[in-house]
């Protein structure tokens, strides 16, 4: 079993780190490209100000110059989802179970496991970026077929952006889990609720060392249940009441 995850644009570099370490060939294909844009194309590149441009040509430079810093990929990463998960006092069991099932889909370094060692960067697969005649979903798609291709269940908590870099024939495989709120009879789903759902769920996960499709229905967590009437084979649906 896989349990896959995005990455995410906000970074947390205030913890522990290691020294740089040589990046793997095919970050280094995409190292060299990146390198060579200026601040005007990294802002058009990532539709964001000169300012922030400048920050991420920073971080391509430093890692360029084998100056950038590591850390463990689920800690530098601190969006909402991640802000959701137990990532602190963590039982044996619950690390075990992590290294083994929890991978985070990324554009720089490929899918990688949450406790990997990464440096701190900004690349997704909505920017326009050619390695040759390839695009970034097309030039990630072996490695990413290839980390689950042999697993019978792939639990899925990407968005259709990382989804989209696998295959045809794998995202038909994959078990997407969905996260609305019930409001008055109202069912929402948006990505303040999704992104926190996704977060607490794997956390429940590793503690319940949950396996089988079966197990994660049984669970239940900040007000979750899920709804077999809104579910199907390969959607898992979790609602939350609210007043």
């Amino acid at each position: 079993m896989k349990i896959l995850i995005p990455n995410a644009k906000e970074m947390n570099t205030n913890l522990e780190s290691q020294a740089f370490q040589q990046l793997p060939a095919t970050s280094q294909k995409l190292l060299v490209l990146l390198t060579k844009m200026s601040i005007e194309e990294l802002a058009k590149f990532y539709k964001i100000k000169l300012d922030k441009a400048e920050l991420e040509l920073d971080r391509w430079q430093r890692l360029s110059q084998g100056q950038a810093r590591l850390y463990p990929a689920w800690q530098l990463y601190d969006g909402l989802m991640y802000r959701y998960m137990d990532r602190r006092d963590l039982s044996k069991a619950e690390v075990d179970y992590l290294k083994k099932h929890a991978f985070i889909t990324t554009g720089f370094y490929g899918a990688i496991n949450v406790f990997d060692l990464i440096s701190p960067h900004r690349l997704d697969f909505q920017g326009n970026l050619k390695i040759g005649k390839t695009g970034l979903k097309q030039f990630w798609r072996e490695q990413y077929d290839h980390l689950v291709e042999k697993d019978e269940l792939i639990i899925s908590l990407l968005s259709s952006e990382f989804e989209a870099v696998f295959s045809p024939s794998l995202q038909k495989r994959l078990t997407k889990i969905i996260f609305m709120e019930d409001k008055d009879g109202q069912l929402k789903t948006h990505s303040t609720i999704s992104k926190k759902g996704r977060g607490r769920i794997l956390s429940q996960m590793a503690k319940e060392k949950i396996h089988t499709i079966e197990e994660i229905k049984t669970l239940q967590f900040d007000g979750f249940i899920f709804r077999d009437d809104l579910s199907c084979e390969k959607e898992l649906v979790f609602v939350r009441s609210i007043s």
